[in-house]
């Protein structure tokens, strides 16, 4: 960390608080973060920890129509669901704010106007997608239609969570309103706009030239961002919620969501430190950072940026923008809209006295330059195999030995043989190291420096077995229990960051404070120094604890493929034909006896059928759902008569009867029984 900064502002991504937040979440943005925070605080330096509920934005509009009930009343109810869900894993800010407060209103109408009276915003005229029916602009959010890229239903009018894939409402077939069913029509309207073509020099210098050392998918998106060139970005939208735009002309606007909700990071900052908040923006003393999900980059690193350039007055910019990838669930994408997440707030309830087994677990699998996964089969096997067995086995030990042999008093050191000496040299370079990732945002490493104390301690007490020792020689016991006490002290400071409860019982246990200076000093705790009771550190996951949790994920992807099912339209029925038209046609079950898959092609497969009259070949787009292996011996059934084309070279004589369900799968017509091939059916 850099030595000439006095004091160092943490701002923590604001979460949007129309729902609960998830281990995605935790794992991107606010774990990481207090890693960070409580290692500064652990090393003496002054420190401010920002935080707050994003409530303006159309995911919240959108939640409180679904609901039948008011915004403020959706805010005010995940305000304080996220709020006790961050204190209940440890997560304490110094403040966490609110983007409804009155204080909030007065900062980002006060910054919009400046900038506004300065002339830095341009206005345009445009086209956006209005509903007739409810005489109301509708934000990408509020358009449904069906995806481009997937065919899904239901996709927004800028992602399709099916797929994946980002839109646009131009792009939706049959995009429709989510707030009447309507066809959205395009309509002009005003708005000012951000004009950030205009900092892109400033930028390329600032970040391409001057922070090289910010993680490689941050400089990366931003570089990707600025060689495209930069383009105006509305700072204003047609919404009804939000703080209003504070001119004259502009009624029925209010602040984007994306101006809006940084802007809180000062506002919660001038609640917390009405008289003092200054220090913390303007002074070039202060170190800002920035923690935030790949989602956010663009607007933490440039857009923020450009906006605090353009109010002046001596705002700093950030230091770094540590942003992590995104967690993944099970080897599937975290969604809250399909429930497949794990809530912190049910996590809490699931697991009481495990929060940290949470924290370590999110550490140790962090997406920080790529996309990683959280499962529960490996969240049980490294609290069981690490915590409990590594950590926790140690400290028990040394404890309950301590007791067992000196009546819970430290025992004098006495001397040292090669193997204490070696146990008690590895913990200087693990703490140095440790500092390094730590300081450079690198805390899946950081967490392995301090796991890596706790393995000398355990293996070094496995090695010099006092329990046998006492039997012969007790000051040689003493020496031993002496050295692991130390190295339990030494994990009380290490593992501060990432198990904080954890720790806190094992600074009671030890009866000491120690200080991270302290850590690799021998005598931390002084000879005859007594300590308390023995207590454990982890208790293991049982396996039917596990098993819940993957069966509510079960349940959970079961009820949102019945939904979505029940929710897919099916085809009307065609025109009526008459019943001579139906017995022209001659469908006849068969048999599948051979099956290949047609070449230079993804789809088609070619199959070699016995229809009880005939051996013939039929050329089916099947391949997408069936294997070649999967066709051999399945009985079908097909329309016998239908006129021979050529496929990709090859004659098809015939059809095979498919059903096509709601969810785009196509399945078979098969006879219940086993019927002869050649059989009519009709």
């Amino acid at each position: 960390m850099a030595e000439n900064f006095k004091r160092t502002l943490v701002t923590c991504a604001l979460p949007y608080a129309n729902g609960p937040i998830h281990i995605g979440h935790l794992a991107g943005v606010y774990v990481p973060a207090d890693i960070y925070v409580r290692y500064l605080r652990l090393r003496g330096k002054e420190v401010l920890y920002v935080c707050g509920s994003d409530e303006h934005g159309v995911p919240i509009t959108i939640k409180a129509r679904q609901l039948g009930c008011s915004p403020q009343d959706i805010v005010d109810k995940y305000h304080n669901i996220i709020k006790d869900s961050f204190k209940a894993l440890g997560i304490n800010f110094d403040v966490y704010g609110r983007t409804s407060s009155k204080i909030h209103a007065q900062t980002a109408s006060e910054f919009f106007k400046r900038l506004y009276d300065s002339g830095k915003f341009i206005t345009r005229e445009s086209e956006q997608y209005y509903d007739p029916e409810a005489k109301t602009f509708l934000a990408d959010r509020y358009i449904v239609g069906t995806c481009p890229k997937c065919g899904s239903e239901g996709a927004y009018g800028d992602q399709c969570e099916k797929c994946g894939s980002t839109l646009s409402p131009e792009e939706l077939i049959n995009p429709k309103s989510k707030l009447s069913g309507a066809q959205p029509i395009k309509k002009k309207t005003t708005h000012w706009y951000l004009p950030l073509d205009r900092d892109e020099q400033w930028l390329r210098q600032w970040i391409l030239e001057g922070h090289k050392e910010w993680r490689t998918n941050v400089y990366g998106q931003v570089k990707s961002w600025l060689d495209s060139g930069l383009q105006p970005r509305a700072v204003t939208r047609d919404l009804d919620w939000g703080v209003p735009v504070p001119v004259e002309g502009a009624e029925g606007k209010v602040l984007y969501v994306w101006f809006d909700a940084p802007i809180g990071y000062i506002s919660n900052t001038k609640e917390l430190l009405p008289d003092s908040w200054e220090k913390w923006w303007k002074s070039p003393d202060t170190k800002l950072v920035h923690f935030i999900g790949k989602d956010n980059i663009v607007f933490h690193c440039i857009v923020f940026p450009s906006m605090l350039k353009a109010y002046g007055d001596g705002f700093i910019l950030p230091e770094n923008v540590p942003a992590n990838e995104f967690l993944n669930l099970e080897g599937d994408k975290i969604s809250t809209s399909r429930n497949w997440a794990v809530w912190a707030h049910e996590y809490v309830q699931d697991f009481p006295g495990k929060e940290d087994a949470l924290r370590y677990v999110l550490t140790a699998n962090a997406p920080e330059t790529k996309d990683n996964d959280f499962s529960w089969k490996d969240f049980q096997t490294r609290n069981n195999s690490e915590l409990v067995a590594v950590f926790g086995n140690f400290v028990n030990r040394a404890v309950v030995l301590t007791h067992k042999y000196f009546g819970g008093k430290v025992p004098p050191v006495g001397t040292l043989q090669d193997i204490d000496r070696a146990a008690l040299a590895e913990v200087p370079a693990l703490k140095a190291s440790l500092e390094r990732n730590i300081e450079t945002y690198h805390f899946r490493e950081a967490l392995k420096d301090a796991m890596g104390i706790a393995r000398v301690g355990n293996k070094y007490i496995s090695d010099t077995e006092p329990w046998k020792v006492a039997k012969e020689d007790m000051e040689r016991t003493a020496t031993i229990l002496n050295v692991s006490l130390q190295l339990c002290a030494h994990l009380a400071v290490a593992f501060e960051p990432f198990t904080p409860f954890a720790c806190a019982r094992l600074r009671k246990m030890l009866d000491c404070n120690p200080s991270w200076d302290s850590i690799s000093e021998l005598g931390i705790l002084e000879e005859g120094h007594q300590i308390g009771a023995a207590e454990l550190l982890f208790t293991k996951v049982e396996d039917d604890q596990i098993e819940a949790q993957l069966a509510k994920l079960a349940a959970s992807k079961a009820e949102h493929l019945a939904a979505e099912a029940a929710a897919a339209p099916v085809e009307p029925q065609k025109e009526e034909v008459t019943f001579e038209q139906f017995q022209a046609m001659d469908i006849r079950t068969a048999t599948v006896l051979e099956a290949e898959k047609v070449p230079k092609t993804d789809k088609l497969l070619k199959l070699t059928i016995d229809t009880g009259i005939d051996r013939r070949t039929i050329v089916s787009g099947i391949a997408q759902y069936y294997s070649p292996e999967d066709m051999v011996g399945k009985q079908i059934c097909i329309l016998a008569n239908l006129k021979p084309r050529m496929i990709k070279g090859i004659e098809s004589k015939g059809m095979i009867l498919m059903a096509a369900q709601k969810d785009g799968k196509m399945r078979f017509i098969t006879p219940q029984e086993v019927v002869d091939n050649g059989a009519q059916v009709g």
